[in-house]
């Protein structure tokens, strides 16, 4: 199979790790920052396979996993509303709010429709322009120009019926939060390729100089993963912190100039809550005041009802690389795919869940 097998040899891998661990001298701490890299290497053994002295911690790059309860709730909210059909993406149906889930919900008999595109929101709002349409916004810069196409399609058609729930964040600020944390531990990243195919990574430059740390843009197969970290540790064992560009057959400096021009018609910066961190200062987007009639918060009135979580769920430690999945007492017991405390566990691109998927079928053939 090509293009993909290319990127999955073993004799390749086994190199790569040869090379790495020749090259490593001294304790390293690496964060991915994407859940698909999270799941790569989990289902990959690569945080097993690499030297004693590299750790790999898992960081904040599942967008699901991030969005607030709060946000959450207020998706539950709306689609409890009659009259209302709530669009979203699957991997939100079972993340727990503070007292449900959208599929509990779903259940109950409110039209939630799981759509694969925002644009098929905005089909489903000129096929019922008798109803109010919602669809859920979440995710990183890699899904916000989507969203801002769908709201201008609705804008330039005039649709009077068609409006998002926003939680779009952004990766830089979430970076700069973990590095400026006192109890920060992490001394290289690989960022994750598909958000710097949208935005380039010209914007990890000024974050490299000023936390002397080595990012390196990379891919999602494990043979990306590898080359990613090689480039990192030659970099930690140089002294050097550039940012190096693995996913070259991907990304570029700039990035998608047209998708970056559609968020910058249709979104601010703005302060945002990430689900188990707290508010990153411009860590999200919110639509303009020009598209403001397409945002759901103001054309339902749903204030900002903040609520607080689970204190039995780590998740928030996790995704900042404070914890590793397998500290939490609740993993696997209370706290399964099937009955999760947190978004982390439920998420295709979760720690937790690519734990207990991968993780947790090893420990029990090993006892």
């Amino acid at each position: 199979m090509k293009y993909l097998d290319e990127y999955r040899n073993p004799r390749l891998a086994s190199k790569m790790l040869e090379r790495i661990a020749e090259k490593t001298s001294r304790r390293w701490t690496i964060m991915e920052i994407c859940g698909g890299q999270t799941h790569t290497i989990i289902r990959s053994g690569i945080d097993r396979l690499l030297p004693d002295k590299i750790t790999i911690l898992h960081g904040p790059g599942c967008p699901v996993c991030v969005t607030p309860v709060h946000i959450v709730d207020k998706a539950l909210e709306l689609a409890s509303q009659p009259n209302l059909i709530f669009c979203t993406f699957g991997d939100m149906m079972r993340v727990p709010g503070s007292t449900a889930d959208l599929l509990s919900v779903k259940a109950s008999g409110s039209d939630i429709r799981i759509v694969y595109s925002p644009l098929d929101a905005v089909q489903i709002a000129r096929d019922n322009r008798q109803k109010e349409i919602v669809f859920f916004a979440v995710g990183f810069e890699t899904t916000a120009p989507a969203n801002g196409m769908a709201v201008l399609q609705a804008y330039e058609e005039n649709l009077e019926n068609f409006s998002l729930l926003v939680s779009q964040v952004l990766v830089p600020p979430a970076i700069e939060a973990i590095l400026s944390a006192p109890e920060n531990r992490v001394n290289g990243f690989l960022a994750a390729g598909h958000v710097c195919t949208v935005m380039g990574y010209h914007e990890y430059m000024p974050l490299a100089e000023k936390f002397r740390v080595p990012i390196v843009v990379t891919g999602f197969e494990p043979l990306d993963i590898l080359q990613g970290i090689e480039m990192l540790i030659a970099q930690l064992e140089k002294g050097t912190c550039r940012v190096e560009n693995q996913y070259r057959r991907a990304v570029t400096e700039d990035g998608n100039l047209h998708a970056q021009r559609v968020l910058s018609e249709l979104f601010d910066v703005t302060d945002r809550i990430w689900r188990g961190i707290g508010m990153i200062p411009r860590s999200g987007l919110t639509l303009k005041e020009k598209y403001r009639r397409f945002d759901a918060e103001v054309r339902f009135g749903l204030g900002d009802g903040v609520v607080s979580e689970s204190s039995e769920c780590v998740s928030g430690l996790i995704l900042q690389g404070a914890r590793n999945p397998f500290d939490c007492p609740a993993f696997g017991i209370r706290c399964t795919p099937e009955k999760p405390l947190g978004a982390t566990m439920v998420s295709s691109e979760g720690a937790c869940a690519a734990y207990y998927r991968y993780r947790a079928k090893t420990l029990e053939r090993t006892g």
